[in-house]
């Protein structure tokens, strides 16, 4: 068996798409996952599972939701060690390190594709404030300095400027899920 993280779009949010996680959990243990855990109620999730593609995977829950719950909901699956490189590759952790960078205005918008290579370039090229991000190949690095909830960088402009569906978590939230999957 194989340790996997999920991690839905949009649920829960602002009173759209309301799943309660223990219906969640009982829906993923029907497909035949194991040892089941939620974290908050923003759709991530720990699991075990055979060993199967990370696509096949993305599409047996993103259907259970659909099927069980009536929602579609985008899904990302990655492995615990997908998820711990990502979290060492944070240009941001020597700032976050010295103080320079408060940990609660760190983001992880992790993208299901790579972005588009020219969208990426031009967005790089911008300068929107105190605000910093770093565009890589599979994740947007994303100091909010003024916080998640006042920014326009939010998941869905990073979506559309570059062109692929995506997922945002807090720094907390990525340290929680590499605990939970025992890393």
């Amino acid at each position: 068996m194989n340790t996997y993280i999920a991690l839905l779009r949009g649920i829960n949010v602002s009173g759209q798409k309301k799943i309660k996680m223990a219906d969640l959990k009982i829906a993923l243990e029907q497909l035949g996952f194991t040892e089941v855990t939620t974290y908050i109620q923003s759709g991530n999730i720990v699991f075990k599972y055979v060993k199967t593609h990370h696509d096949e995977l993305s599409k047996r829950i993103h259907d259970k939701i659909d099927a069980h719950f009536g929602f579609d909901v985008p899904v990302l699956v990655i492995t615990p060690q997908t998820l711990n490189s990502i979290y060492k590759k944070n240009p941001f952790l020597d700032r976050i390190a010295k103080g320079e960078i408060a940990e609660n205005k760190m983001f992880f918008t992790l993208l299901k594709n790579a972005p588009d290579t020219i969208a990426a370039q031009e967005l790089s090229g911008t300068s929107y404030g105190e605000e910093e991000f770093l565009i890589t190949e599979n994740v947007v690095y994303f100091y909010a300095a003024n916080g998640y909830g006042k920014t326009k960088l939010n998941n869905n402009f990073f979506e559309k400027k570059l062109k692929s569906s995506a997922t945002t978590r807090n720094l907390k939230t990525v340290v929680k899920l590499m605990k939970l999957s025992k890393l």
